[in-house]
């Protein structure tokens, strides 16, 4: 009786599942990028135009001209009781403005993020927590910004 209530069980499993998966993201973008130009801080601009050439598609339905403009502010987070800088407070702030070629609207969005690092007692391990925090915050951002581009630009 025990052996025929478990193949009930395992042939119901296998009946009812209801094929549900997980669609992933294949980095398809659906157009192509003619032109970035670019504003603000070098490194960040870089390292988000080379993640948007990356994955842009080559001969894609779209071509798009994208402008870049980062901004990146360093703010004291935390001091100690002897008044010591414990953490920095680094926020990234990117304006988007993207055009269709052949169309005359231009349009653009905003993406920020923000990140603390901790300051080291030696100086170059502390720059070294602020150029890892900034590459964290900057791939965050290549991210979003691709998502939202994909979003709005296959929407138009």
């Amino acid at each position: 009786m025990k052996k025929i209530n478990k193949v009930l069980i395992i042939i119901v499993l296998f009946i009812t599942g209801c094929g549900f998966n997980i669609v992933k993201d294949t980095g398809i973008i659906g157009f192509d990028i003619k032109t970035i130009q670019s504003k603000g801080d070098k490194r960040i601009n870089y390292k988000i135009r080379n993640k948007l050439n990356f994955y842009a598609e080559p001969g894609g339905k779209e071509l798009v001209e994208i402008g870049l403009n980062s901004n990146k502010k360093k703010e004291v987070k935390e001091k100690n009781i002897k008044n010591e800088i414990t953490k920095y407070q680094v926020t990234v702030d990117i304006v988007v403005s993207y055009v269709k070629i052949g169309q005359v609207n231009k349009n653009e969005f905003t993406v920020s993020r923000t990140g603390d690092y901790s300051v080291s007692s030696q100086r170059s391990q502390t720059l070294n927590n602020e150029k890892k925090l900034i590459d964290i915050l900057v791939e965050d951002l290549a991210d979003q910004i691709l998502d939202e581009l994909k979003t709005k630009i296959n929407e138009l």
